[in-house]
Formats: C-alpha cells, structure tokens, sequence
C-alpha cells in the first residue's frame, strides 16, 4: 500500500511538490528542492509521517518493505539527503529537522542517507561516517553506560563517544552510484534483520534492526553534524548549490 498521511514540511523557499502536477502530496510522484544559499540560514525540504504523533505512536513496525525510485541534482551535495525509517531521536528542533517539544532519544533508524564529507554520523571507527550510505541504528530507551557517559561528555568527548559506541548497535555500508540517474531502491525490515537493494541487487543484509516503532521520512537539508574518532562534536550549516530530489513509485508494505 502507499504510504499514508505524508505531511510536508518546508524552510522559506524551499518547496515539496508532485513533479506530475496537480496535489503536491501526490503518493506516487514529488520534487523537494532547495533553493541556493550561504551557510546562514537552515534549508529543509521533507514529506514524513510522523511529525504530529509522540514518538511511542510513530506508525511502522516490521515486517515492513519499502520501496521506491529515486534521483538528485548533484552527486556530493552539501548537507544531507536520504528515505528511509527513523525514530526522530533529535527532537526539540536540535538537528534533521527534528520535532520541536519532542525529547531527544538514542538512535533507531534504517535507511538510505547521504552526508557530505562535513559529516561524521557513525560512533564506531570502523564504519564509514559520510557518503551515500545503507545504514541501521538500534538502541534501547536505557541503558546503563548512559550515566558515564553523560558525565563524561563535558570533559572527554572521546570517552563519550567510545561509550555510545557501546551502547548504540550499528551497521552500514558506503554505496558507489551515480545517485543522479534513476535507481530503484528498497528497504526490508524485519525483526531479525535488514536488508538494502538497489536496482534488485543486494547491498547490505544486517542483523541489527532497529527497534520499532519509526516513522516514514523522505529529506534534503544544508546541515551537517559530527561526532569524530577524536571526539570533536560539531555542528552547522552549510553553503549549498540549487538541489532537489524526486521520488517516484513510493510504496510502503506492511503485514501489521
């Protein structure tokens, strides 16, 4: 079935439309741009499923397939772009369009995502924190090195990073296409794994699945956040080029 109750959520400017016309929350067809800027200002293009529901009602458990086909503007845009599930573990508007007066939580997510090299969005050394990515995040709502490492962060950063590490399941792995063609992508979401195609090709298969329930999120943004191995944490925005994103043949099947 297609995805249901997509919202769309755009900064000044920027625009989330059907590219066939007509109602711009068109299930099977839409354009999100962003027009050109300075790194002053924050710039998003979204369509979710989420943003009005508290986190603990987000509409997507597994068995879940996604689906659809996808192209952008540029190969290595500023900022960062992507479809997939995630638990919006931002929240309070800090970062990925994150829902304001939500509380931030650790990361569950699956999903394709593109990070320019300004982006470090791994806690582990030996996985790629930028590029274009098929990645998994699972993480439980508590967990006991949560204290370390709360009060560790205001003195070592690497500690703290080392810790989540620990506590923060992942798994990813880089992509190398030319993401300005047309490719047919899909997500397999299961209790015991995950699994990323692209064009009928295996990419990734995971046994870490993140922990439902997630929403449904499509996005283009000039942001860029990092967590590096040496324990700088840094945040902002940057300069971006005209950029857009369509999306065709978007279908959500779930068995709940």
């Amino acid at each position: 079935m297609p995805a249901p109750s997509l919202k769309a959520r755009a900064t000044s400017a920027a625009r989330v439309e059907s590219h066939f016309g007509g109602d711009p929350l068109n299930p099977h067809g839409y354009r999100l741009a962003i027009p050109a800027g300075r790194a002053n200002r924050f710039r998003l293009a979204q369509l979710d499923d989420y943003s009005s529901l508290p986190r603990r009602k987000l509409p997507w458990h597994p068995p879940l397939t996604l689906g659809l086909r996808a192209r952008v503007s540029e190969r290595d845009l500023p900022g960062t772009w992507g479809f997939g599930l995630w638990n919006d573990p931002f929240g309070l508007s800090l970062g990925f369009g994150g829902t304001a007066g939500r509380l931030p939580a650790l990361p569950n997510a699956a999903w394709f995502f593109h990070a320019s090299q300004e982006n470090y969005l791994s806690f582990r050394d030996d996985k790629p924190g930028h590029g274009f990515l098929a990645q998994c995040f699972h993480s439980q709502p508590f967990h006991p090195l949560l204290i370390p490492a709360g009060l560790a962060l205001p003195f070592s950063p690497k500690r703290t990073r080392n810790l989540l590490g620990r506590i923060i399941d992942e798994d990813c792995a880089r992509l190398s296409i030319d993401v300005t063609q047309w490719h047919e992508y899909r997500l397999e979401w299961s209790p015991q794994q995950v699994a990323w195609w692209v064009d009928d090709m295996l990419i990734l298969e995971s046994p870490i699945t993140p922990r439902p329930p997630l929403g449904l999120v499509i996005w283009m943004d000039n942001q860029f956040a990092a967590f590096r191995p040496d324990g700088k944490l840094q945040w902002g925005l940057q300069e971006n080029p005209p950029a857009w994103m369509e999306i065709e043949q978007l279908n959500v099947d779930s068995k709940n």
